[in-house]
């Protein structure tokens, strides 16, 4: 296992990477603490929870429709020229929103609904670039387990980065701040050689763009119903807190849902797997449903921390899985679209999932709630088997492209065969 996770430094160490994955992260803190850094600040302003939560709601809604939008552009335009003028854009509304706050409801809810809008796609982006960094499948590979994790650090230190400005300066400065570094990052990314070398491969023009793609397509439902399982246990785990010590217990729940991720994603990219990937995303599907039956058990604090630490073990590999799959599927020319569409999807699920798990929780209390991501894995795995012959690759589709999307060298490499079109 630790020569494994040597791998992890061997990418770390190939030229670009490191400053990619770095400025990616960087790039993408706006997004990452957007809705708490809403919350607080309209709070701050005077305003009501309805208003805030409606605010951060019409951000993530935002959100999702100007990802895969964005993710097109860049695969026709390339990169430097969609995601840092997106990144100012977004910076710009988001800025005006801080400084002209809620006093006009009108200009406040068209502010930060073009910060979401813009909201640069660079995670799509990165997943795009790791080929022509990387030597070989197996790097790549190891590259998507370690972008799931990394993801999972940045939702985690996130929101301790918006309270620490809160607390050091103030809600306004905080957003300001966040959108500022958000810039700085995107900027790091696309003055990088291999951003700027990234081209798309020749594609036919379909307004379907990557959803032509039936096993994407199978893909996105499956992940539609891992979103809802995510965002339900963030609604039930809050009547468990009120009743097993408050604010204090719920912070504790979710870090440890974090955490279970990030174990499972370093461990999950630390080795390499056998088979096809649709078929082990089956298992990791079936095995994240199964570690959240137990949270229904509802055991006293520390013992439901260590249940929360199991449900998230299985959440970033699925992620991880889901990247090589997006990769095998996508159609030629299409991939940062298609990238976007997956991020945009779990979005949609995460913000269904906390609207179905509050009715839930209102009739039958925490227990209930508890069982939502239970079902929403179920009917995950179920997706994924009823879609099995849509995800598997067709018969006698070569494994590897004479020629890469992401390789201006067209260097050989696992991506689409020549035939595909978007």
């Amino acid at each position: 296992m630790a020569a494994g996770f040597a791998g992890y430094l061997e990418i770390l160490r190939a030229r670009h990477a490191a400053r990619l994955l770095t400025g990616t992260l960087v790039g993408r803190l706006p997004n990452a603490t957007a809705a708490i850094a809403i919350v607080l600040f309209v709070r701050a302003e005077g305003g009501t929870y309805s208003l805030a939560g409606a605010l951060a709601a019409v951000y993530g809604v935002a959100n999702a429709v100007g990802q895969p939008v964005l993710g097109r552009l860049v695969d026709l335009y390339g990169q430097p020229r969609v995601q840092l003028p997106a990144a100012l854009a977004a910076a710009l509304a988001m800025s005006a929103f801080a400084f002209t706050g809620t006093r006009s409801p009108v200009l406040a809810w068209a502010a930060v609904a073009a910060a979401g809008l813009f909201t640069p796609p660079l995670e799509g982006g990165l997943r795009a670039l790791w080929p022509s960094v990387l030597r070989g499948q197996e790097q790549v590979h190891v590259a998507y387990a370690m972008d799931a994790v990394a993801q999972e650090v940045m939702f985690t230190v996130g929101p301790l980065l918006v309270t620490l400005c809160v607390s050091l300066w103030s809600a306004q400065a905080a957003l300001v701040a966040l959108n500022v570094l958000g810039v700085l990052g995107a900027l790091s990314v696309v003055l990088s050689a291999p951003s700027r070398a990234w081209r798309s491969a020749p594609r036919e023009a379909h307004w379907l763009g990557a959803l032509r793609s039936p096993g994407l397509l199978a893909l996105l439902g499956a992940f539609l119903f891992i979103g809802i399982a995510l965002g339900s246990i963030t609604v039930a785990a809050v009547p468990y807190a009120d009743e097993h010590g408050g604010d204090a217990v719920y912070g504790w729940l979710m870090a440890a849902l974090g955490l279970g991720a990030l174990v499972g994603g370093a461990v999950y990219g630390a080795r390499q797997w056998a088979g096809v990937p649709e078929r082990r995303l089956r298992v990791l599907v079936a095995l994240l449903a199964v570690c959240y039956l137990p949270l229904t058990l509802m055991p006293g604090a520390v013992a439901m921390v260590l249940l929360t630490v199991v449900s998230g073990l299985f959440l970033a590999p699925c992620i991880a899985c889901a990247f090589i799959i997006v990769d095998r599927h996508a159609p030629r020319g299409t991939v940062t679209e298609a990238f976007s569409w997956l991020v945009t999807t779990f979005t949609v699920g995460a913000s269904v999932g906390t609207g179905v798990a509050g009715p839930v929780v209102q009739a039958g209390g925490a227990l209930w709630g508890f069982a939502v991501p239970a079902g929403a894995g179920a009917v995950s795995l179920l997706v994924l088997l009823a879609t099995g012959s849509v995800l598997a690759a067709p018969a006698g589709r070569p494994v590897v492209a004479a020629s890469s999307e992401n390789d201006p060298n067209r260097a050989v490499e696992p991506r689409f065969s020549s035939g595909d079109r978007a």
